[in-house]
């Protein structure tokens, strides 16, 4: 997961360590005695800065390739107002982005909100333009809104990935990160600061902690990172150490007015808070904050299992599954040739597993293994090494030459494109059950079976066979509670990274 950079109270070496590197060198010094800090605000604004002049530089780019291509073919069309459409295109999509807030540090660089508000900018230009179009009746208004808009789409959301991906590995490398300062219980506090290491992509160090008593543990510190007071004391820290975050979490000692409080008194310190619901996995898309009675409560709507989007997720399912299967249609038969031609059997193995409510089907996988290796699983037992109700083992004596390869990248799963075709399957979901696993399932668990499993999922891309079982469930839980069509497209783009990578498929 990268280099893990040990918080530390020095705030000189924090400024060097949260300083943006090429291509943004820094050219802020250290802060002076009695200056307040601000580590982050510098790599922040240059990276949004980026953002902005790249998202500029694509659509302009775009626009000018497609003006081009076609006034070269159409010359004698060519005039005023074909220049007049695509300057207007271009300033429509960046307006959008603008009005829509696509340029927000806080999307920036994580989650699945970023391409969402890019997505919904370059809609709301598509209408716009198709609206102009309209009141101006203009014949050349299709070739932008079809053509051009489109294509600006597939750039900028392919230039924001790339530039993603930039980021993600500065901070894997202890760089880019935002410093943060937790309040709250020193168990949720523990909590706060295990998963901010975990998932350094996030871009959030917790580098000081306020807890209800202001002690630590031992040292004075709670797993390496320094208390350096109680909750009564967070304005007052956030101002001498110039954290970017304060995060809030769970503790007795939080009011209502005591939050309130803090809030006033952080005001013009540059420092944003956060503060974490009870609710801890419930993802943004379900939480909603409404003031009833002229209290601000937190709104949570129920999961979507039925509905448009569902109707929409199907259509999508289907015909997805349809193009990939006649795009690979010639590999699969090669795949096919390899595995009769690397011992004796047949091409697919089937296996039944339990799908959405319980319902059990025939799943369809490239062979892998030798023929009868299913009867060689009890002998084998003692040497498992998946997780939890897994059977899983890194070097399993019944898989075949080709087998293993096929195993490495996935490529086994392509039948199940058949799945996903006769409605068994979805192309994004939990994992497909054995019916012995399912058996075992307690009330929680049994949850995963509210919907369709899936070729891919969040399991896929976190790890796979590498993942601990109660991480593999969370996992699936947090997509059955918290889907979206959104989350559905980031899964199937990163399932590609993740395929080729080969990590944890065995």
């Amino acid at each position: 997961m990268g280099e893990h950079v040990e918080p530390t109270g020095d705030i000189g070496r924090t400024v060097q360590q949260g300083e943006l590197v090429s291509p943004f060198p820094s050219v802020r010094g250290q802060p002076t005695d009695g200056e307040i800090s601000r580590p982050a605000i510098d790599w922040e604004q240059r990276y949004r800065r980026t953002v902005i002049i790249s998202d500029t530089v694509a659509t302009a780019f775009v626009v000018a390739a497609i003006g081009g291509f076609f006034g070269a073919r159409d010359a004698a069309n060519w005039h005023e107002k074909w220049r007049i459409l695509a300057f207007g295109t271009e300033l429509l999509v960046i307006g959008a982005l603008a009005m829509s807030r696509a340029w927000a540090p806080a999307v920036l660089g994580q989650g699945a909100e970023e391409f969402r508000r890019l997505g919904r900018s370059v809609f709301t230009a598509a209408v716009v333009l198709s609206l102009g179009g309209i009141a101006l009746s203009s014949r050349n208004i299709k070739l932008w809104i079809f053509v051009a808009v489109p294509a600006i789409a597939l750039v900028t959301m392919t230039e924001r990935y790339l530039l993603r991906l930039w980021l993600h590995k500065q901070r894997k490398q202890g760089r880019c990160l935002r410093p943060v300062l937790a309040a709250g219980s020193p168990a949720t506090v523990r909590d706060l600061i295990a998963r901010a290491r975990k998932f350094p992509h996030l871009g959030w160090r917790v580098e000081a902690v306020c807890t209800p008593n202001g002690l630590g543990v031992g040292d004075g510190r709670l797993d390496g990172v320094p208390v350096v007071g109680r909750l009564t004391d967070v304005a007052h820290q956030v101002r001498q150490g110039g954290y970017r975050v304060v995060a809030v979490t769970p503790a007795p000692d939080w009011s209502p007015e005591r939050l309130q409080r803090l809030a006033w008194n952080l005001e013009g310190s540059d420092a944003e808070m956060v503060v974490a619901p009870v609710l801890m996995e419930v993802a943004e898309p379900r939480l909603q904050v409404d003031a009833v009675l002229g209290i601000p409560l937190l709104r949570v709507s129920m999961p979507t299992f039925t509905g448009g989007r569902r109707v929409i997720k199907g259509i999508v399912d289907r015909v997805g599954a349809a193009l990939l299967l006649v795009l690979f249609a010639p590999l699969m038969v090669f795949i096919g040739i390899l595995v009769l031609a690397d011992s004796p059997g047949g091409v697919f193995y089937r296996q039944r597993r339990v799908g959405k409510a319980g319902r059990e089907f025939t799943i369809f996988k490239f062979r892998t293994m030798v023929a009868g290796a299913h009867g060689a699983r009890a002998a084998l037992a003692d040497h498992n090494e998946g997780a939890g109700l897994l059977f899983k083992l890194r070097r399993d004596p019944r898989v075949t030459r080709v087998g293993a390869v096929l195993r490495r990248y996935s490529i086994d799963e392509l039948p199940q494109l058949f799945n996903v075709l006769t409605g068994s399957m979805s192309l994004v979901g939990p994992r497909p059950p054995l019916p012995e696993e399912s058996a075992e399932y307690g009330p929680d668990i049994r949850r995963r079976l509210l919907v369709k499993p899936g070729l891919t999922g969040l399991w896929q891309i976190s790890g796979r066979s590498d993942l601990p079982w109660e991480e593999a469930v969370r996992l699936d839980l947090r997509y059955v509670e918290d889907w979206s069509l959104a989350l559905d497209a980031v899964i199937l783009w990163k399932t590609l990274r993740a395929v080729l990578q080969g990590q944890g498929a065995y």
